[in-house]
């Protein structure tokens, strides 16, 4: 039994060129991605999936703008661009992601009081999404990670990741980022520090 599994994270347009919060190059990763799904015995993809409204949108809050900073009760919270709303054209995946073989389909981000940046929990870091437990009963122990975007979802979920005790991997030819004030250099170097294998 394979004891490994592929992790794709969140690769849908709005998080491409021409999206709500493209990330630079977003969609040059994709071939990269489709040879890492070609080869893995078990994949798993994230969906960004907020409804209209979400708490993280900074059109949620009169007077804020994107990617300014609020506190929620959660802790503190970068507001973005509404982005991947339930049902929109911006939350589907990259029309060239090779998706078929996916096993489970992990949506993130649906509660609108909270957002979500990793595979494993909401920002809150209690609230899990399930997916460390489904990993468990299957049997899987390593994880691989790739998408978008490298200093937040990517790095939140490989520490996630590493904290729920799964030998991790980033494979980084496969992910892009957004670098808001440094975040690729800082999260890289904390990925690196908790043990996160940077491929």
């Amino acid at each position: 039994m394979a004891k490994d599994a592929l992790i794709v994270i969140d690769i849908q347009n709005d998080f491409c060129p021409g999206g709500a919060l493209a990330v630079e190059g977003g969609d040059e990763i994709v071939p990269a991605v489709n040879r890492l799904i070609d080869q893995a015995r078990h994949v798993i993809l994230t969906q960004d999936w907020h409804p209209a409204g979400h708490s993280s949108f900074a059109s949620s809050h009169p007077g804020m703008a994107p990617f300014e900073t609020i506190t929620m009760p959660y802790g503190e919270q970068t507001l973005w661009p509404d982005h991947c709303v339930q049902g929109s054209k911006g939350a589907d995946f990259h029309p060239g992601l090779r998706w078929t073989t996916t096993e489970l389909v992990v949506r993130k981000g649906f509660r609108a009081e909270i957002d979500s940046y990793s595979a494993f929990f909401e920002n809150d870091h209690k609230t899990p999404t399930g997916l460390a437990g489904c990993l468990r009963e299957r049997g899987i122990t390593e994880v691989q990670l790739c998408g978008l975007a490298t200093d937040f979802c990517v790095a939140f979920s490989a520490l996630d990741a590493v904290a729920q005790g799964f030998s991790t991997s980033i494979v980084l030819d496969a992910c892009r980022g957004i670098d808001l004030n440094g975040s690729v250099a800082a999260m890289t170097a904390r990925m690196r520090d908790a043990g996160v294998n940077l491929i």
